[in-house]
Order: C-alpha cells, then structure tokens, then sequence
C-alpha cells in the first residue's frame, strides 16, 4: 500500500495581521465618515432652526410695521377728512354770509347801477324761487330785477366758475321756459358777480352775454359784455 499523504492547509483561508488591520481600518474609517455626516447634519438643523427663527423674527416685526402703518394712514384719512370737511364748512358759512351781505346790501344798489345802464328796473328781489311741479322747472335766483319788459337774472359767487357760469346759462333757459308757458313775452338778460373772478372766467361770461360784476373797494363795477348782452 503506498503511504498516505496529509492535506496542507490553504493559503488563501489563512488570517494575518495584515488583513485584520485593513479590516478595522476600514470600519474605523466609516464610522468617521457617520460622524461626520450627522455633525453636518446637526449644524445644517442648527442653521435651518436659525433661519425660521430669524424668518419668525422679520415676519413679526414686517406686520407690527404694517399693522402701524395702516393704522396711521387710516389716523390720516380721518384727520384729512375732518380738515376737508371743516374748509368747506367755513367755505359754506363764507359763501352763505357773502349772500347775505348781497341781499341786504348789493341788491338795491345794483338796481340804481343797471338804472344808470338804461334799465329801468322797478322791481327787486333775493333768493327769487320758481317752483313748477307740473312742468318739472324748478330753479333760484339770488338776484331778480324786473319790470314790465325786461327781467335780470344775477347770479352771485364768493369764487366765480366757468361751471357757475353754464349753470347760470341753464338757469335762464329754465326762465325762458317757465315764461313761455305762462305767456310771459319779456326779455330775459343775465350777469353773474363773484368776489374772486380770474381772468378766463371773466373773459368766458362776457363771451356768453353776461353783465359780470365785481367789487372795487367798499362798492364795485360792471362790465358789459362786448355788442349787445345775450337775451332769453
């Protein structure tokens, strides 16, 4: 019988230092590499929470801003509206005194001024009112000189418009109106006084035929429109 023969052990099976060393450096490697990542991962948190806080921060501070803000525009829009309200009050309370001081104290004058004019106006009256249902005419007029064939409408501003103007031109279309149904054949003139008239404006009613009227000193003048005044 021939000899039997022992099996060497492989080589390949066979553990060395070497192979144990890079095994463990490896996984000594790795669990930095963790560490590291969740140390990211913790300060990217930390900086994230920062952020929101700060964001929290601007947010809150933007509407207690905004909030102030509304709250002084909507203080402004209240004193605005008082102080609006409070001129035109005194505007109102202005333009009403002025047509007292002309009822009680232009009125009759203006009758011997247009009297020196040619007019022999026998009648005047204030604050003049037609009032007709029926045909829907309803109108006022500050100043109405009169007499058996001519009538004079005036029309009085402390501060003279062009709108005050073409509404005085309406106001004596009405008068035509109202007349004609009536059988009323006189004719009818306008003229149109204010404190304040500027330049266009009196250059505007002297265009449309209107007597304009203003004041000089304690009296005040007349100017006649250039030809012959309008008629109604």
């Amino acid at each position: 019988m021939g000899a039997v023969q022992t099996a060497e052990p492989s080589v390949r099976n066979t553990v060395t230092f070497e192979s144990v060393w890079a095994t463990l450096d490896r996984i000594t490697q790795r669990q930095e590499e963790d560490a590291k990542r969740q140390e990211e991962d913790a300060k990217r948190q930390e900086e994230n929470a920062k952020r929101q806080e700060e964001y929290a921060k601007w947010h809150e501070e933007t509407d207690r801003i905004v909030k102030e803000n509304l709250k002084e525009a909507a203080e402004s829009r209240k004193e605005t509206d008082r102080i609006v309200k409070e001129i035109g009050k005194r505007l109102g309370d202005f333009t009403n005194s002025f047509g007292e001081v002309v009822e009680y104290m232009i009125a009759p004058n203006l009758q011997e001024k247009f009297n020196d004019l040619g007019y022999d106006f026998q009648e005047v009256s204030t604050r003049h009112k037609v009032r007709d249902k029926k045909n829907d005419i309803f109108f006022e007029v500050d100043v109405f000189l009169q007499n058996g064939d001519v009538a004079l409408l005036v029309e009085i501003k402390a501060d003279l418009t062009v709108s005050d103007i073409n509404k005085h031109i309406t106001r004596l279309e009405k008068m035509r109106r109202y007349a004609d149904l009536r059988g009323d054949k006189r004719r009818f003139l306008g003229a149109v006084a204010g404190v304040v008239v500027k330049d266009d404006e009196k250059e505007y009613a002297l265009s449309q035929g209107f007597f304009l009227i203003e004041p000089n000193g304690e009296n005040f003048n007349i100017t006649s429109p250039s030809g012959n005044p309008k008629e109604w």
